[in-house]
């Protein structure tokens, strides 16, 4: 069976742009996989979101992103990139931090250079730490891999306070360390983002991030700019958001959730999405213990 990492690397590979939309647990994964797109990204803003109800400041821990990494690739079979913030700590930190999300099977780390505790990519007063500093993680992740198809991705958040140039001479810095994808995070236009598309040779990753500081385009449009890879980072966090916000009033307000069932995935669909008949089967199969 080909490896995840294997098919990222393939899938990047191909002269069309690659969405992976953002998923904060397994079910929402499950459903971009249903829905047909080919990878799916961890989100550490939706993360952190789903599993504390914090917003994204660096409060979650190196083994509870892991934990739910692991979980969404057990519940999907096509390659999971996945945020793991500034590798919680230095270079040795990086390193423990690429073997336990390889452990995971994600196909793809993403490593940025902010300061620690990180913020959110698109919000103001980060940080960031040396270039030197950075490229020396990268290369500490590179260094720890064991399937050398694992990707590193490299994401600099230099753009807000320093400006693009230096976020680009900071991506090709990552990029000479051994940084397989780049990420130029919240440029502030389209020119700037043909200027990232045109700056390197591995693959450059577009975040599209509603309401943020980037323009939000369509994935054929970011495709034109020349970007490899793009992420909707947050869409399905904000999506879910408002669809609870809604039922809860109309339940508040009406003492039923009647008015809202054509909103809802039915009962029968929904245990079709989460492999209930799957595990039906493997229950009739185990139980005359014979294959």
């Amino acid at each position: 069976m080909e490896k995840m990492t294997t098919r990222l690397r393939k899938l990047l590979s191909r002269n069309e742009i690659l969405v992976a939309p953002g998923a904060h647990d397994p079910l929402v994964a499950k459903i971009i996989e249903k829905e047909g797109f080919e990878a799916v990204y961890m989100t550490g803003y939706g993360t952190s979101a789903s599993i504390l109800g914090q917003p994204d400041v660096g409060l979650l821990t190196q083994t509870e992103m892991v934990y739910r990494a692991a979980n969404i690739v057990e519940a999907v079979s096509i390659p999971v990139i996945a945020d793991a913030d500034t590798g919680y700590g230095n270079a040795i930190n990086v390193q423990r931090t690429v073997r336990l999300y390889e452990k995971a099977g994600v196909a793809c780390i993403q490593l940025e250079d902010q300061v620690a505790p990180k913020k959110c990519g698109h919000m103001l007063g980060r940080e960031i730490i040396s270039q030197e500093e950075m490229v020396g993680k990268i290369k500490a992740a590179c260094d720890a891999r064991v399937d050398e198809d694992l990707m590193i991705m490299a994401r600099t958040d230099a753009r807000t306070n320093y400006g693009i140039d230096a976020a680009i001479e900071r991506g090709r810095a990552y990029e000479e360390a051994g940084a397989d994808i780049i990420f130029i995070e919240s440029p502030e236009s389209v020119e700037e983002m043909k200027k990232i598309t045109s700056s390197f040779r591995v693959p450059v990753l577009a975040n599209m991030l509603e309401h943020g500081r980037t323009p939000l385009l369509s994935a054929k449009e970011l495709e034109t700019l020349g970007y490899d890879l793009v992420i909707f980072c947050v869409a399905s966090t904000y999506v879910i958001a408002k669809a609870v916000t809604k039922l809860m009033r109309e339940l508040k307000r009406t003492g039923t959730t009647v008015g809202m069932l054509d909103d809802m995935i039915p009962f029968d669909e929904f245990n079709k999405l989460v492999g209930l008949n799957d595990i039906r089967e493997k229950e009739r199969k185990y139980a005359t213990g014979r294959n």
